[in-house]
């Protein structure tokens, strides 16, 4: 067995299941076996067992001798000792060798316009590279709001190659959608696949403010219409009132078995939907950005829904449709 690198075994130690028959069966036989016995099928077991130290070649290279799980249990067990040595040295050291780029990090230009504790971020790269470095240097707890319908895939992507570590490592995160994300495949498998993680993630069938908020201390909101800026808040009053915005709003949204088959909604739930917005009296383009569709899709429905209705106006349709606006 080789030298190892410090802080790492000089093998692994794991044993397959071709290995510990192998191992099983030239104990059967009392122990010892000659080479020639064994097959060459069991060649990568025979190198993993001689690797270990479970089995010895005798001199002339003719035999093959057992050797006491014991003698390997000591063996090994001083190996993972030395690892763990190994490993604490380096926890100690980590702190200094990063000394000089985490004061490089600190002391970089963030691309941001300073007023007083609003940070306001210009472009859709410096925010998601901004929300990037706040979800990595948050410790316990995430709250988003994210409104409207289908989410990029990528953007999906590329939000659960974050969460996942930060749940993995015992952080916390709730998050609410409309319930129009239901019939998002993209954004649905991003749910399924937090979940088991630990995330919470509910369906609100309202209007709510879009958010992020980041350890209770940073929150972040669109500081424009076309989500092409975002304001980074950190005054400790604005932030409270927004996590107690998230909380109401969280109260009163809806549990969903994401990955289930209840977790999407009937195939009619978006068109019913639109028909009761509509005649509740939101225009065309209030709905879409109610449910986060574009108009072509809402126009779409509307069309069945004046051929169902035999309507020749919106006004008309939704005269016929006001018995289904009662209750919206």
């Amino acid at each position: 067995m080789g030298q190892a690198e410090p802080g790492r075994p000089a093998v692994e130690l794991a044993l397959d299941p071709a290995a510990r028959e192998l191992y099983l069966a030239v104990v059967a036989k009392g122990g010892w076996v000659k080479s020639a016995e064994v097959p060459p099928s069991d060649a990568a077991a025979l190198d993993r067992l001689l690797t270990l130290g479970l089995l010895r070649g005798l001199p002339g290279g003719a035999f093959y001798s057992a050797v006491s799980p014991r003698a390997f249990l000591q063996r090994a067990a001083g190996m993972l000792r030395t690892r763990a040595v190994g490993l604490l040295r380096q926890a100690d050291e980590l702190p200094a060798l990063l000394d000089e780029l985490a004061h490089a990090y600190d002391a970089s230009p963030r691309r941001i316009e300073r007023t007083g504790t609003v940070e306001t971020v210009q472009d859709r790269d410096s925010i998601r590279h901004r929300i990037a470095q706040l979800v990595a240097d948050t410790e316990t707890e995430m709250l988003t709001a994210q409104p409207g319908g289908d989410r990029p895939a990528d953007h999906l992507a590329w939000a659960m190659a974050q969460d996942i570590p930060f749940l993995r490592g015992g952080g916390a995160m709730r998050t609410l959608y409309q319930p129009v994300a239901r019939t998002d495949p993209a954004t649905s498998a991003y749910a399924a696949a937090v979940t088991p993680y630990g995330a919470r993630i509910r369906v609100l069938d309202e209007d709510f403010q879009r958010m992020l908020i980041f350890d209770r201390a940073v929150a972040v909101i669109p500081a424009s219409a076309d989500m092409g800026s975002a304001a980074f808040v950190s005054d400790p009053t604005a932030v409270e009132l927004m996590v107690e915005l998230f909380e109401r709003d969280w109260q009163r949204a809806e549990r969903v078995a994401w990955g289930s088959a209840h977790a999407a909604p009937d195939a009619g739930a978006v068109a019913d939907r639109i028909a009761r917005l509509l005649a509740g009296g939101l225009s065309r383009r209030g709905i879409a950005n109610r449910l986060g569709l574009s108009e072509r899709t809402v126009a779409a429905h509307i069309a069945r829904l004046r051929q169902e209705y035999e309507a020749e106006t919106l006004f008309q349709l939704g005269w016929l449709m006001r018995g289904r606006g009662e209750g919206n």
